[in-house]
């Protein structure tokens, strides 16, 4: 069992995610309002408060939405679950449908830092159920 910390949109792709205190999350899509849902598998991204909890002991000053995460969650070394896990928050269910990603362009965050957690850390997930979370609701490993 974990903790929804943040939740974090942005309307364009290419500009960072900023935070908003509770979100509609549509079935087959994503989180309403944000620029990366759509019909494919990286509906939802998902990031441990605990990595960036880590990443900022190291000197990064990141806000939550910063690596381009949808949700930051407590509870989960989210990158050691196996794909094709089941979070529940609420009435939405997500499965996680890929760990990390390739880094094609380094982000500010790796200029910087000369490194991001992101692409080892951030997983994806797909909406199997739709509905409304908000930060500080119950996220719940079902399988």
């Amino acid at each position: 069992m974990g903790i929804v910390h943040s939740i974090c949109i942005s309307e364009k792709k290419g500009t960072q995610k900023h935070e908003i205190p509770e979100a509609v999350v549509i079935e087959d899509f994503g989180i309403q309002g944000d620029a990366h849902a759509g019909k494919w598998h990286r509906q939802v991204s998902l990031l441990g408060l605990e990595q960036i909890n880590a990443f900022r002991a190291r000197g990064a000053d990141v806000a939550f939405g910063a690596f381009g995460e949808n949700l930051v969650v407590e509870g989960f070394h989210l990158r050691e679950l196996p794909i094709g896990s089941v979070f529940q928050i609420g009435d939405v269910v997500l499965e996680m449908t890929q760990i990390g990603e390739e880094c094609h362009s380094h982000c500010e965050i790796y200029k910087v830092m000369g490194d991001c957690i992101m692409p080892r850390e951030g997983v994806f997930a797909k909406v199997l159920h739709g509905g409304t979370i908000k930060i500080g609701d119950e996220i719940v490993l079902k399988n």
